[in-house]
């Protein structure tokens, strides 16, 4: 979040500039929560590390093994209906992300034309899946956009939690399913007992009717970082988790569709793996994932060899990242110079206030 959005929303304070802040004592109640939350931030902090550095060390053992000759023959391999498959599935995955935006403003009460909210979903995602830090890129993004349809910064703020709480439950599903109907398959994966796949998947579908259970009986409101807000009911809730397993399995059949031939992994199966690379990339706090996703999928897809999986996911990373990532960048420049273009017009056009 952007300094103009935090001073918009702490200007939203009916107390005023004038008034000075009420000093509040500090209770031990106060101080031992404050612990807890340092303490809990190192521990995400000291694991994402972990991960990171995992991710690193797999990854550098995998390339320094790599017949670069191979690799290329790999990529060369790759064939044209594989690509135009996957960009395809690429943008069916956007636009269902548009529809993360969609169902956020419906939950917030506010009318935004499609095509504003089409453009800041899309280049909020695009930008912030390359670039990382989605708090503060996509955050900035939306707001530039929003704000110019009177979208407050609050609002803007809401609006992105509750889009991320889409994903989420969309992601819980896609997990919780493969995990409940192929247990025995993605234990070939993951390496646990089916039977430990069968109860994680079933407790994962439990969590999901609960919360559905929870939110149907009334206006359920939370607190997030200091941000009240009031979550999607029911309708709208499972409108949030068709979107997200739409985007997730698009999304994992974009890198599907381009694999090696032979890998012997089945799309439900492989939607698992696909999850779990994106949790552990989401865990390491690098942009896109990039380092742990590749470490996971390196060492959990079967493929003839390290050189034609990489090379599947390294054409992954230009069509599902790159070229999104590019057209975000030409349709934020492009929006920018029509919006100037048609100021300076109206300023043209309007009669000079010195004329009689």
């Amino acid at each position: 979040m952007t300094r103009s959005m935090r001073e918009e929303i702490d200007g939203a304070n009916p107390a005023g500039a004038d008034h000075a802040p009420q000093l509040l004592a500090v209770t031990p109640v106060d101080q031992h929560l404050a612990r807890r939350h340092r303490m809990w931030s190192r521990l995400g902090a000291g694991f994402s590390i972990c991960i990171l550095a995992l991710s690193v060390w797999v990854l550098g053992r995998t390339i320094a093994g790599l017949h670069w000759g191979e690799l290329r023959a790999a990529i060369a391999a790759t064939s044209l209906e594989q690509i135009v498959g996957a960009s395809l599935l690429t943008a069916i995955s956007y636009i269902a992300l548009t529809g993360y935006d969609a169902v956020a403003l419906r939950q917030l009460h506010l009318r935004v034309p499609y095509r504003t909210t089409a453009l800041a979903s899309f280049t909020s995602y695009a930008i912030s899946f390359t670039l990382g830090f989605p708090l503060v890129t996509a955050g900035t993004v939306r707001y530039w956009i929003y704000s110019r349809a009177g979208v407050s910064a609050g609002k803007v703020a809401s609006l992105t939690v509750i889009a991320g709480l889409t994903f989420w439950l969309g992601m819980a599903l896609v997990i919780g399913v493969a995990l409940t109907i192929q247990p025995d398959a993605i234990a070939e994966v993951n390496r646990l007992k089916g039977w430990v796949n069968l109860l994680i998947g079933l407790s994962v579908l439990s969590a999901i009717m609960y919360y559905l259970a929870w939110i149907s009986r009334g206006h359920r409101r939370v607190s997030v970082q200091g941000l009240r807000l009031e979550l999607p009911g029911l309708t709208l809730t499972l409108s949030q988790i068709l979107l997200g397993v739409i985007d997730l399995g698009c999304a994992a059949g974009a890198l599907f569709v381009i694999l090696p031939a032979g890998h012997g992994l089945d799309f439900i199966s492989f939607c698992a793996t696909y999850v779990l690379a994106c949790l552990l990339g989401i865990a390491s706090h690098m942009p896109g994932g990039i380092g742990a996703f590749e470490a996971t999928m390196l060492n959990t897809v079967p493929a003839p060899s390290p050189e034609t999986l990489l090379a599947s996911l390294l054409l992954f990373r230009i069509i599902y990242y790159v070229a999104p990532f590019v057209l975000a960048l030409a349709l934020l420049g492009a929006n920018e110079g029509i919006r100037r273009w048609n100021s300076l017009r109206a300023a043209m056009s309007r009669p000079d206030e010195g004329a009689p």
